[in-house]
């Protein structure tokens, strides 16, 4: 039996080093509740659903093609589900925040029937009109508020501290999982049938690949972590309004973080999360010069680091965290039994002695 010359590879020696130093840094977060103040753990909370709404953004249109200015409609309604839970139910609201974000991911099997039947420019305007429509429906239901909203009242009897530790702590699991399971997803045949849909629909339906059942998937995937991230702000938030629940800067501001840190790729999201949180806590009271600059700063980016600082990063110094693509590899004793043998031990090269006389 033959053993082949080449090897698949994946990984790199710097995702591995990343992949422990990563594991010392969640253990070191997970206990920040012991240590920390509660004003970081709030910023961690505020991060971690704008990074899981930028990351489940990035899957859907980063990777999938599927450009999408609506994704507001599964983060509101995910934040709506887990407080209707909490109120009205009795059911507590952090287990609520996974049964929102399942309410979220079953809603768009029946409204991707409407979005997939429109594609390009049409899409990304048809999901925001979507978005609206959640809006305007959250907006005239009296029993949560109606148009000024609503607070979450079944945090009362709950201490603050013990509030904050636990919607820390879930945030944590939800951006640990975020990544986990998109980089899984990603590894394996549906990320590369993905890859391929995105590439050109026609030629991977050619090819197998079950189209609009991927798509479908991805499309519920994006909307269970967009309703993740709205259930996980809105019990920090401990208020929700139809207009802050569905607004279209949430995919705006997810757009941006993409941008900026490099579409396509699984640490653009983090990267622009954290530029964006940053931008917006240091200059988020400058109202509408602070609109101007994110503008300004996305141009900037789009025009000389097209794809992204990550990605700037990546194609100038090699870096990748998360390595998805599969390498061909020659093997090391392969590789020595092609290397070209000296002159002196090459047998078509070896001198004859009758011929070194005539030399």
């Amino acid at each position: 039996m033959m053993v082949p010359d080449y090897s698949v590879q994946r990984a790199t020696p710097m995702s591995h080093a990343a992949g422990a130093v990563g594991a010392l840094l969640v253990l070191l977060a997970a206990s920040l509740p012991f240590w920390g103040e509660s004003s970081w753990m709030r910023e961690f909370v505020e991060i971690g659903c704008y990074f899981i709404f930028a990351m489940m953004w990035n899957l859907l249109a980063g990777y999938g093609g599927m450009v999408s200015i609506g994704q507001q409609a599964f983060f509101g309604f995910g934040g709506y589900v887990m407080l209707m839970l909490g109120n009205f139910a009795g059911i507590n609201p952090f287990v609520a925040v996974v049964l929102g974000a399942l309410a979220a991911g079953l809603i768009a099997v029946p409204v991707s029937f409407v979005a997939f039947r429109l594609s390009g420019g049409y899409f990304a305007i048809g999901t925001w009109v979507i978005a609206e429509v959640f809006r305007l429906s959250f907006a005239n239901v009296s029993a949560v508020g109606g148009g000024s909203g609503t607070t979450l009242t079944a945090l009362r009897g709950i201490e603050r501290a013990t509030r904050e530790s636990v919607t820390y702590w879930m945030a944590l699991g939800c951006v640990v999982a975020a990544i986990a399971l998109v980089y899984l997803f990603l590894r394996g045949k549906r990320g590369l049938a993905l890859l391929a849909i995105r590439d050109n629909e026609v030629a991977a339906e050619s090819q197998g690949i079950a189209v609009r059942q991927t798509k479908l998937a991805v499309y519920v995937v994006a909307a269970f972590g967009a309703g993740l991230a709205g259930a996980l702000y809105f019990v920090g938030n401990l208020r929700i309004s139809p207009d802050a629940a569905f607004s279209v800067n949430w995919s705006a501001f997810a757009i941006f973080m993409v941008v900026i840190g490099g579409i396509g790729r699984i640490e653009g999201p983090i990267v622009g999360a954290l530029v964006f949180w940053a931008l917006n806590k240091f200059f988020s009271d400058y109202g509408t010069w602070y609109l101007l600059g994110l503008g300004l700063l996305a141009i900037v980016v789009t025009l000389f680091f097209r794809q992204g600082l990550w990605g700037y990063a990546q194609q100038r110094w090699g870096w990748s965290l998360f390595p998805t693509q599969r390498r061909l590899v020659l093997r090391p004793d392969a590789a020595m039994a092609r290397r070209p043998l000296p002159a002196a031990q090459h047998p078509d090269l070896t001198l004859h002695p009758s011929h070194a006389k005539h030399q």
